[in-house]
């Protein structure tokens, strides 16, 4: 397997686009995007467990219970949530993508991201669909990723390139996430594409187990979007044989599927609204996976250790009292914590008692803008790992007048 070029356009049949249609009063930024598959796909997502809820997610979710799509019609600008029309909103963005390519109106995606409980006005996405259209291209990914972002900085796209059956295979994806951030399914809007072949019922066990260890690990500010969804079309044109069980293939698809969902997990925690540093906690020792998940998100979680962490001091104590409240069964005298960068590691904490350590190597350390937290619990063989990002004051600034 290797990384590739051409992010959702990396798979035979996908094209994309990404176009400024005036949701956006700034008219620099793109804020509608389409992916479309040359034919129709298998199709999976998975849903925000918020109980208020964005109306594309629940038009989505109809339109692929028959586990086939055809294209993802996506707006920034404007998350079509708590609207008394949101759903109808929505139906009509389908419809008008559906007539534009040709397809049936079921089998589009449909998504939005922005401001909560603003109106949405079809009227410039209408307009758009046309020019939208006609600025598909194999080379769109980019501009369809840039159309997604809100308060994102940076761009998250990747594609992979394996073998499945024999036959050489492409996954990519792009994804749109900076804040509000903390899932229990997925995060943010996340779309994924691949030329494997593969059954509906397979692709969503394959996304549902991966989510598990990837989008449901990482945390920005601990608020759960009403918004999130990641969803995959995979369309068959690398012409492998149908993968319709687990086995060999099954693992070579998941093994794809993973590396680029850890790597755009990454990209949504180093991009989190104010961000100066990406956070990577990894556990080991714990008594099962189970435990090694609850440590790890509680730390990243951690307001006070995520302060700690912009402001580069090796305040470990706040390390140890996030494991504490985490609630997983943890005995406290065996921990151990060593902080991680390219600039080198230092050991701060053994057998859950600080041990001596230079100050001066430590902010060193944590001076780097990707900083590992390693803790070992010695209870077990259970490892997890979750991803997070610093507390700056930015975050307070760009949150503080977010809608006005």
């Amino acid at each position: 397997m290797k990384i590739v070029s051409g992010g959702v356009c990396a798979a035979k049949g996908f094209q994309a686009a990404g176009i400024h249609c005036g949701i956006r009063a700034n008219h620099s930024k793109r804020d509608l995007a389409l992916i479309v598959s040359s034919v129709p796909a298998s199709a999976a997502a998975v849903y925000t467990t918020n109980l208020v809820k964005g109306a594309p997610l629940t038009v989505t979710k109809r339109h692929i219970s028959d586990g086939v799509a055809q294209a993802v019609i996506c707006n920034s600008g404007n998350a079509n949530t708590c609207n008394a029309n949101g759903i109808e909103i929505a139906e009509e963005m389908s419809a008008l993508t559906a007539q534009a390519l040709g397809i049936r109106a079921q089998d589009v995606v449909v998504a939005s991201t922005g401001v909560i409980g603003q109106p949405l006005n079809i009227a410039p996405i209408a307009a758009g669909i046309a020019p939208l259209k006609a600025a598909l291209s194999d080379d769109g990914s980019a501009d369809a990723c840039e159309a997604i972002m809100t308060t994102d900085v940076k761009k998250k796209e990747i594609a992979v390139e394996f073998t499945v059956g024999g036959k050489t295979c492409h996954l990519g994806g792009i994804a749109k996430g900076s804040g509000m951030i903390h899932p229990n399914m997925a995060t943010m809007l996340v779309f994924l594409t691949t030329d494997a072949a593969i059954a509906p019922a397979m692709l969503t066990k394959a996304l549902q187990g991966d989510i598990r260890k990837t989008f449901n690990m990482i945390s920005v500010d601990g608020d759960t979007s009403t918004n999130d969804m990641v969803a995959i079309l995979a369309n068959g044109l690398a012409g492998n044989d149908e993968i319709t069980a687990e086995g060999e293939d099954f693992s070579a698809f998941m093994q794809a599927l993973n590396t680029v969902n850890v790597y755009l997990c990454r990209g949504i925690a180093a991009d989190g609204e104010g961000a100066t540093k990406l956070l990577e906690c990894a556990v080991s020792g714990a008594k099962d996976e189970a435990a090694a998940k609850t440590v790890a998100k509680s730390v990243v979680c951690s307001n006070l250790t995520k302060a700690a962490m912009f402001g580069e001091d090796a305040n470990w104590g706040r390390v140890l009292c996030a494991i504490g409240y985490s609630g997983a069964d943890v005995d406290v005298d065996k921990v151990g914590v060593s902080f991680r960068s390219a600039a080198g590691s230092v050991e701060v904490c053994r057998d859950g008692a600080g041990v001596p350590f230079s100050e001066k190597v430590a902010a060193q350390v944590l001076h780097e803008s990707e900083i590992d937290i390693l803790v070992t619990l010695g209870d077990g063989d259970g490892a997890a790992t979750a991803w997070g990002c610093d507390l700056s004051y930015e975050y307070v600034r760009i949150n503080g007048d977010y809608r006005t």
